[in-house]
């Protein structure tokens, strides 16, 4: 298991690009047991009792991004202390690769010593660590933290058999933004696009792409969307802990649409991040699905300012449970199982990050966070309109759709399953491949994989 660890750090560092934006920056990379449960019930006892002694009341917390995620707790931290003048946060930057191999460091070597407080963790590495290192976690469901008011999707990632570790930080929800003139120039609406199957969107994009002479979309490569169309359906890849790639209906239909897409023309794949960002502001491409957080790469274009909209994403034809609605990327909070005080870690993150609209509200214009916490979509600030998306409310409309992603399941094995997918994908659209030949192939990886 420690093997295949190292291996999906590997993987995830070589997809960097690709997860440029989640978790709020471009330089990331991308139930316990009886006696886990012990150790969490313990620490608690014994933090409790530390902190009255001592009065101490300083946290740690590793986090990456000085402009978005450090800003964040440096925000939740100075509200806190309107009511807890003695509260400090010791906030240590750490670029997110090293805060993962540090966890597991910690855990292979049985020494949670060097561990901080709190720190924040990838949702698309969360439920690998906390499957196969429970002891690094302290069990947050009777933390007092309300977890039925963040977006299901979200919560998906950090919970492990019932058990909530993380409380979800970032809104991931995917959007798909589209280039209002050009959407008008082929005689259509923003309106057409909303709530569309995936049949039908192409017809209508089919229209776009001969009116403009571009790409109706463009994708950062690799199974990134057939992932988000999985997810639109509630589709896990993963069911009871077995691999669920074969026979999986969803699989298949979003393989075939990606296939579609590529060879219509009506999506082009770009495999340099840069050049993806590009085709946006060059107006090389009419629109975009991807995670939220893309939207300060499009607003960098200012002069396409009143040009662009946000919908929701198509959804399967025909797929049981498939709705337009799914997530990509975003991060989590975590208390540690060194956490010496969890009364006052639990207690600040609820009352922060747990419960404040007004820290939500502050983080939005002044860092770009959009929450997942679904009660600040009723804000003031949520609902203000975007001069840069034609006056739409996008930002309330955002946390909507995070509010009506479904969960889906990966276990321990994102990484894993994503590079075996887009190995099957490129084999496909590249080589004329079968693609049940290919998703068998894809399973048969997954599953040597955790065999390891």
């Amino acid at each position: 298991m420690k093997k295949k660890l190292v291996g999906a750090l590997l993987v995830a560092a070589m997809t960097v690009t690709t997860l440029a934006g989640c978790g709020g920056t471009k330089d990331n990379t991308p139930a316990a047991g009886s006696d886990a449960g012990e150790k969490t019930e313990n620490s608690t006892e014994a933090a409790s009792d530390e902190g009255t002694a001592d009065g101490d009341e300083t946290l740690t917390v590793w986090c990456w991004d000085p402009t978005f995620n450090v800003y964040a707790m440096q925000q939740a931290e100075a509200m806190y202390q309107k009511d807890h003048p003695n509260f400090k946060l010791d906030i240590q930057e750490k670029v997110y690769t090293d805060i993962e191999q540090s966890l597991i460091t910690a855990a292979e070597a049985g020494n949670y010593d060097t561990l901080p407080d709190i720190f924040l963790m990838q949702d698309n590495s969360f439920s690998k660590n906390a499957t196969n290192y429970p002891e690094l976690f302290t069990d947050l469901t009777d933390s007092g933290i309300d977890f039925d008011q963040f977006s299901g999707g979200k919560l998906a990632d950090s919970t492990v058999d019932g058990a909530h570790y993380g409380i979800p930080f970032d809104n991931g929800a995917t959007i798909m933004a589209i280039r209002s003139d050009m959407v008008e120039k082929a005689g259509l609406t923003v309106e057409d696009f909303k709530d569309t199957t995936w049949s039908e969107f192409m017809e209508l994009a089919q229209k776009v792409v001969d009116a403009n002479g571009v790409p109706m979309l463009t994708s950062s490569g690799g199974s990134e969307i057939v992932i988000e169309m999985l997810q639109s359906a509630g589709a896990s890849p993963m069911v009871d802990g077995k691999v669920n790639l074969v026979d999986n209906a969803a699989l298949k239909a979003a393989i075939n649409v990606y296939k579609e897409l590529i060879e219509t023309g009506i999506m082009i794949d770009y495999t340099d991040w840069d050049q993806y960002i590009a085709s946006m502001n060059d107006g090389k491409a009419a629109g975009v699905i991807q995670g939220c957080w893309i939207m300060s790469s499009i607003q960098a274009a200012e002069d396409q300012s009143g040009k662009w909209a946000i919908v929701n994403m198509p959804r399967l034809d025909d797929i049981d449970g498939a709705t337009n609605y799914a997530n990509c990327g975003g991060a989590s909070w975590a208390v540690s199982s060194n956490c010496k005080n969890t009364d006052l870690a639990f207690d600040f993150l609820n009352s922060t990050f747990g419960t404040s609209v007004e820290l939500y509200d502050e983080l939005l214009p002044n860092a770009g966070v959009i929450a997942s916490y679904l009660p600040a979509g009723e804000s003031e600030a949520y609902n203000a309109t975007s001069e840069f998306y034609g006056g739409q409310t996008v930002y309330k409309d955002i946390v909507e759709f995070a509010g009506k992603v479904p969960g889906i399941n990966y276990g321990a094995y994102y990484n894993d399953i994503r590079s075996a997918l887009t190995d099957a994908i490129t084999n496909v659209v590249q080589n004329g491949a079968d693609i049940d030949e290919e998703i068998q192939n894809a399973q048969d990886t997954v599953e040597f994989n955790i065999s390891e």
